[in-house]
């Protein structure tokens, strides 16, 4: 019997979560990271989602998305699962889910929590020791949102964008947020 489909409100933040088939490894090079994050800008402009923050780690992934449609969410996870896993177990000589399950997704209330998930999902790797500064992880939107690279995949959301008239503030006033005390741990 085929699952349900799931609906999202359309233009509501959902913080995504997907991890490896029993918490295992899902990127393993950096062409692993590359192809799945081509196959999320691709998978975003075909379906209307708007990619605001992400972290690929090395065994599951974090997304702040938006989308245009009620399908729109489950269709870009989908397509991008659809690329990627074929990918890695042709690569890697596996067959089988690359992913545990299907991804678990939040509903994200804008004003009051949605500038804290970005904080949240950008501070994965520092949380997991992979480096000391969210600026020397490649794999996330933290080097987008903070000014220092461009990352076509990520479109600023509006609360973003409200943190500052220019770049420069704008930019500025997101670092602020990573040395402040927000309670980014009570996300956990």
């Amino acid at each position: 019997m085929p699952r349900k489909s799931r609906f999202f409100l359309p233009g509501a933040p959902v913080h995504i979560v997907q991890r490896g088939h029993s918490r295992g490894p899902v990127f393993f090079a950096s062409d692993d990271y590359a192809n799945y994050a081509y196959w999320m800008r691709e998978s975003a402009k075909i379906y209307g989602v708007s990619v605001h923050a992400f972290v690929l780690m090395t065994n599951h992934t974090h997304l702040l998305v938006t989308a245009q449609e009620a399908e729109g969410v489950s269709l870009f996870m989908q397509n991008v699962g659809r690329r990627y896993t074929p990918y890695s177990n042709r690569k890697y000589r596996k067959s089988g889910s690359v992913w545990e399950g299907r991804f678990k997704a939040s509903l994200v209330q804008e004003e009051d929590y949605f500038l804290r998930v970005m904080v949240y999902i950008e501070l994965n790797p520092v949380r997991a020791k992979m480096v000391d500064q969210p600026a020397q992880y490649t794999w996330s939107s933290y080097c987008h949102n903070a000014g220092i690279r461009e990352i076509s995949l990520v479109t600023p959301h509006r609360l973003y964008e409200a943190l500052g008239k220019t770049d420069a503030v704008r930019q500025k006033t997101y670092i602020d947020l990573f040395g402040a005390e927000h309670g980014v741990d009570e996300l956990n």
